[in-house]
């Protein structure tokens, strides 16, 4: 009895602490520990790398994160150049935003130790200790600011590390870092509020702004309601008030200051890209019918289906819920003070179905995919708001136990009653949740809290359902094995390798199969692909006109032709080779394109798996061009006219304008379709929509050029199978304007079948036409430019130099690096100003005869920034310092 009785004293003591001191009781380390070792049994136990054959790489982890670490770990170990700039980036970007969106957080430095393809290894880290350090610091913000200890304070931050958000946002794995830092946020704030001492919330809050600025803008949103929630609970006079809220401000402003030197030059990448989607008009309104959201309380109550298009994710345990309930009616705490914390769960409750605050929270765009990403927020404030009321000596009344009891009861015979319309949601779900309540109300009424085994149970029962709820939501969601992406990737590294080791020069790469649009990343080289939430607008825009994939989010170059693999210095060009017999079909390496006209290129090596060719048309990285590129406006929608057009204005040669021409077919032959006499822009129909229906298209080409398709948006993989010759082809499915498809090269006299067999029962044959290149007038031209190349000395992501010739007066230097103010030239030692070119890449206007030019980049705003930051530092280090000597 005397050891039990010693125990409860050094476990579960509940003396309420000052600020400032750290309690002797509590065992911080369980609430790192817990989280951490049911998150990491877990994915043990689902056999993820490095415990087994699978990878926690899944949706946006496996196709875009992963690269971006893998780029980070280059970056830091083996090309400090590339921090600022990438030619990995599409077909090169600035770095900034990218990192300040998806890079930064301090726990990245794990994923030095993970090279090559462990690097899945390193997203297990990363994900277990976000995880772990989530519990951690809730804890320690519950030790800090409530009478909970021991056991109840880590069932709590168990609570918050595993709830719904977190679970569901895991592969979201850069958005986890607000997870752990919010409470030491919040801590900061309520000690700014009680003593006045303000460091504490300035450091957390400017680790946030430069970890993640977009997380921090939600919490800042947050910061400003609980700080309204602060002074009403601390209120005595107005002038009181009135220096609350100005130390609030300044303090806050100071955080700004500090981490001005990321924000600042973010908010520049930001306003080429992410900015000039922000919606502008909205609709006063509710999302979806507000009780809907009960059903996210219930564990497991999340699916794939619910990430593109789904509720927020609220799940908190049945203990926390009913804490949050119980805390309205809790009489120990002021009555303004709780009405103040229902107006503020009101305003949360309201921002998760009602579309201008949806819009608010999320800086005025509406997320593509993950909705409600800002729930976290609400989640840490119901959990913290029940961790004030379950005290040991918390006793409800009857009438507040019949009011929750009458709450509980309503929400789960709605969610009951329409159980069919929530398709993430099970009966047994629904039960086993059911019964996690009434084990948590008959926790929280029970007369006798002192004795030792009360927290213990306590703890059992809230973690138990926590992990269950975890457990079941992410068997909901499949993931990428690692020999899918191990294979794959060894392999591209050792062609990448194979061709920098012969070739130093710079370059880039093309390639006909794909694993993921950042694959440049992944393995290190100059690529036209990326998929990133900070691309400039006016990329997607140029891979639209040439006739590539693009989205507002990504490009993807996998429809070049011979002229812009040209123009875009594509160099080399890899594609995956046609396994014959029992192995067909069975690639590492999926196809994304299809692309005759590599027999125009150099076969230069081969393997197993892919063949490596070399581009003998494709342009030094600057060349001489003639002055009409500066002043071109190529508006056409059509991406052949395009691209001659532009090669014209860079020889100067008005006839490369008639570089393509259109072809009609040969023979084309319905089966149950419709007969049509004109092809483009027809509108197949099936006569019988039980039966299949089909259209055959044939040609012969007369001569050796090469041959492409056009596809307009709605000519595409969803919509139609296509058979060329055979064998299908092949295409990256998502494209919203009209693709070029490599359809013949080099094949006189031999006739090609194409075969569309509609999906649906109708297609629009939308910009599907045939076109010729002729190509010796493309060969001439590309010749034409070759005369007067940029000889480059110096070459490394952020700086070129080198010489060139101009033989004629009023020719500038052009370039396929993409503009930006970043870009700093000068000719012969004179800075000059550069040039936009077709809305995309830069050039600099030469002087007759032999230059020396350099293009240097440095991200604009980021001296500005660094000033700021650091005369803000200095200041307040001066100010500490004059305060201490006159101490």
């Amino acid at each position: 009895m005397l050891k039990i009785k010693k125990i409860e004293v050094a476990f579960f003591a509940s003396t309420k602490t000052t600020l400032g001191t750290f309690p002797t009781s509590t065992h911080p380390l369980g609430a790192f520990l817990v989280p951490f070792i049911l998150m990491s049994g877990y994915f043990i136990y689902r056999q993820m790398a490095p415990f087994g054959t699978s990878s926690l790489l899944t949706v946006d982890l496996g196709q875009q994160y992963i690269d971006f670490f893998a780029y980070l770990r280059r970056a830091i170990l083996h090309d400090p150049s590339s921090i600022f700039y990438s030619f990995s980036n599409g077909i090169g970007g600035e770095m900034l935003g990218t990192w300040s969106y998806y890079l930064l957080s301090p726990l990245n430095w794990l994923l030095l130790l993970c090279p090559g393809t462990s690097l899945t290894t390193g997203v297990f880290l990363l994900t277990v200790f976000k995880y772990g350090l989530a519990g951690l610091s809730f804890a320690w913000l519950l030790e800090k600011t409530t009478e909970q200890r021991g056991f109840k304070a880590i069932m709590f931050a168990t609570a918050y590390a595993l709830m719904g958000w977190s679970v569901a946002n895991q592969l979201n794995v850069m958005w986890l870092d607000a997870a752990y830092l919010l409470p030491l946020i919040f801590y900061g704030l309520y000690q700014l509020m009680h003593t006045g001492k303000w460091r504490t919330y300035v450091i957390w809050l400017t680790l946030m702004l430069v970890v993640n600025y977009y997380m921090a803008y939600m919490i800042c949103l947050f910061m400003v309601l609980a700080f309204c929630w602060l002074a009403v609970d601390r209120f005595s006079t107005w002038r009181h008030f009135g220096k609350q809220a100005g130390k609030f401000v300044l303090v806050s402003a100071i955080s700004g200051l500090l981490s001005a030197f990321i924000l600042l030059p973010t908010w520049w990448s930001l306003s080429q890209s992410k900015a000039q989607y922000t919606v502008t008009t909205f609709k006063w309104h509710f999302d979806f019918f507000p009780p809907k959201m009960l059903a996210k309380f219930f564990l497991g109550a999340f699916n794939f289906d619910q990430m593109p298009d789904g509720t927020a994710n609220l799940f908190i345990g049945a203990i926390a819920l009913l804490g949050s309930l119980f805390y309205f009616s809790d009489r120990r705490i002021k009555l303004r003070t709780r009405i103040a914390s229902g107006v503020l769960t009101a305003f949360l409750a309201l921002s998760l179905c009602f579309q201008p605050l949806d819009l608010l929270w999320h800086a005025g765009q509406f997320p593509v995919w993950y909705p409600y990403r800002f729930s976290f927020i609400v989640s840490f404030w119901l959990i913290w708001l029940a961790a004030q009321t379950l005290t040991a000596d918390f006793q409800p009344g009857w009438l507040a136990i019949g009011l929750v009891t009458l709450i509980v009861i309503a929400g789960s015979a709605y969610v009951g009653i329409n159980l069919a319309k929530f398709k993430f949601l099970t009966l047994n779900q629904l039960l086993l949740g059911l019964l996690f309540v009434i084990l948590a109300l008959a926790l929280i009424t029970l007369p006798i809290k002192h004795h030792w085994i009360y927290p213990l149970t306590f703890l059992v029962i809230g973690v138990t359902e926590v992990a269950a709820n975890a457990f079941i939501s992410l068997n909901n969601i499949s993931y990428v094995s690692q020999s899918e992406y191990g294979n794959y990737t060894n392999e591209l590294q050792r062609l990448v390798n194979r061709v920098q080791k012969r070739d130093h020069g710079f370059y880039r790469i093309g390639k006909t199969f794909l694993r993921t649009k950042g694959d440049a990343f992944q393995t290190g080289y100059n690529g036209g692909g990326v998929f990133s939430s900070v691309l400039p607008k006016a990329v997607p825009t140029f891979f639209g006109n040439i006739g590539n994939p693009d989205g507002d989010g990504f490009v993807e170059y996998s429809n070049g032709t011979l002229v812009t693999d040209s123009l875009l210095n594509m160099k080399y060009y890899f594609q995956q080779n046609q396994l014959a017999g029992a192995l067909s079909g069975t690639s590492i390496l999926p196809a994304s394109s299809n692309k005759a006209d590599l027999a125009d290129y150099q076969k230069i090596s081969s393997d197993h798996w892919a063949t490596t060719y070399k581009n003998q048309y494709a342009l030094p990285m600057g060349y001489a061009a003639n002055q009409q590129i500066l002043t071109l406006k190529n508006k056409t929608a059509d991406p052949t006219q395009y691209q001659a057009n532009w090669l014209a204005a860079l020889t100067g040669n008005s006839q490369d304008k008639q570089l393509y021409t259109a072809e009609n077919f040969d023979q084309v032959t319905f089966q149950n379709i419709n007969q049509q006499t004109k092809i483009t822009g027809a509108v197949l129909q099936k006569k019988n929509l039980l039966k299949p229906g089909k259209i055959t298209l044939t040609f012969t080409p007369t001569t050796n050029d090469a041959y492409y398709f056009t596809f307009g948006s709605t000519v595409n993989p969803d919509n139609a199978t296509f058979i060329l010759n055979g064998k299908t082809l092949n295409q990256y499915k998502t494209y919203r304007n009209t693709i070029l498809v490599s359809a013949a090269d080099h094949a006189k006299g031999h006739q090609q079948k194409l075969t569309i067999q509609l999906s649906k029962g109708s297609l629009w044959l939308d910009n599907f036409t045939l076109y010729r290149l002729n190509t010796p007038r493309f060969q001439a031209a590309i010749n034409q430019l070759k005369t007067q190349p940029w000889h480059l000395t110096t070459h490394t992501s952020r700086y070129f130099k080198g010489t060139i010739t101009s033989k004629h007066a009023g020719q500038v230097l052009n370039t396929s690096i993409p503009y930006s103010q970043g870009w700093h030239a000068t000719v012969n030692g004179h800075a000059v100003k550069t040039y936009k070119t077709i809305g995309m890449f830069t050039a600099v206007k030469l002087p007759k005869g032999n230059s020396t030019v350099t293009l240097a980049y440095w991200p604009p705003l980021l001296n500005v920034g660094l000033l700021i930051s650091g005369g803000t530092f200095i200041i307040l280090l001066g100010g500490w310092w004059f305060s201490r000597r006159h101490q």
